[in-house]
């Protein structure tokens, strides 16, 4: 579900309107582009459509309308689901693998779990592909395979130097 699992996981401690939400997406995530307000409002639309989020009050103080957002029970699960699962290695995951991890360690959740888990999710495709590029004798397909393996790599320094850093901070954000 991309980015918007991350505006469940910032709804999850109180309800928000969008520019909350968009607000707190925006500094969690400081790396990642920055959210445009259509997506947030395209999100929460399809959201509460699915019945992950309600809106809870619509509110309007010195500026425009604000609608608040809170998340539901089936939110919730979904939430959890999404922070339970390990994101499939391979081209470009960084963006989710981050998204999942700081949402896991704002929640309180198992942040270092997850790092553990897609660590041997990373390495055992890393595995994978080196033996399969041993095997390969053609140019094109050996570089297409450096390109992914290379990839893994950096996630995997990554999944390490967050996991230190979780440990030096004692798993606070």
């Amino acid at each position: 579900m991309s980015f918007s699992d991350a505006l469940l996981a910032i709804m999850a401690s109180e309800p928000r309107h969008g520019y909350d939400l968009k607000r707190l997406y925006d500094e969690r995530f400081a790396g990642s582009r920055p959210l445009a307000y259509g997506q947030v409002y395209a999100a929460l639309a399809r959201l509460q459509r699915d019945g992950m989020v309600q809106i809870v009050k619509v509110a309007q103080e010195a500026g425009p309308e604000r609608t608040v957002y809170a998340i539901t029970g089936a939110g919730r699960t979904a939430l959890q689901d999404w922070l339970g699962k390990t994101e499939s290695p391979g081209p470009y995951p960084a963006d989710e693998l981050v998204r999942k991890t700081l949402s896991a360690l704002y929640l309180g959740a198992d942040a270092a779990g997850f790092l553990d888990r897609q660590r041997t999710a990373h390495l055992t495709l890393m595995h994978d592909l080196l033996q399969l590029q041993a095997e390969t004798a053609e140019t094109g397909a050996r570089i297409a395979l450096d390109h992914v393996i290379y990839h893994l790599d950096a996630d995997l320094r990554w999944l390490e130097t967050a996991s230190q850093r979780l440990t030096e901070s004692g798993s606070t954000p």
